[in-house]
């Protein structure tokens, strides 16, 4: 029986091709689990490109494309990564928008390795405490975050992680934090 803790809460998942396949695959299933509804939301239509590290693995159907949604029309924002993904993302105006308006909502959001690249290109990064994949720590430091090594931080309605390997305690602190989400 599934913990029902997100009943009601719709949860979007913000990817396109090369995304982590256990990035997004472990979070989702937590999600769906915890009761909620997930939706991906993406750069295009049809279904996404999963890579495990540089090699492709599955496809994943997409439910919404980025320029069709609002924050408003969701409860949280989670954030896979995989190189290639937010990458891509950070490019996409449509994205970026969508994820500073979760953060001008103070609606909660998860994100892991890689995403944090588009906390950094949507400038909601300076001031908080958050990890990442080690080679982000730059590019956060530079956009006023405070990046510590540790594989799960949360700071606010923001959580973050560094890695798959991170996922098992990453996934219990965002359904905690998804939660608090207030319909």
């Amino acid at each position: 029986m599934p913990n029902a803790v997100l009943r009601g809460l719709k949860v979007a998942f913000l990817a396109t091709d090369m995304v982590e396949t256990p990035e997004l695959v472990q979070p989702w299933k937590a999600v769906q689990d915890a009761g909620a509804t997930a939706e991906l939301i993406s750069n295009k239509s049809g279904s996404i490109q999963l890579f495990k590290h540089y090699d492709k693995a599955d496809t994943f159907p997409v439910d919404r494309q980025v320029t069709e949604v609002s924050a408003n029309d969701y409860d949280a924002l989670m954030l896979p990564g995989g190189v290639g993904n937010p990458d891509t993302m950070r490019m996409n105006s449509a994205a970026v928008r969508f994820v500073r308006d979760f953060f001008d909502a103070g609606k909660p959001v998860a994100a892991i390795c890689h995403a944090l690249w588009l906390l950094a290109e949507a400038d909601v990064a300076r001031g908080r405490t958050m990890t990442s994949w080690p080679s982000l720590r730059t590019d956060l430091v530079n956009a006023g975050a405070d990046w510590v090594d540790q594989e799960v931080v949360v700071d606010g309605n923001l959580v973050t992680s560094r890695k798959p390997d991170d996922i098992p305690a990453f996934n219990p602190e965002m359904i905690k934090l998804f939660a608090t989400a207030v319909r």
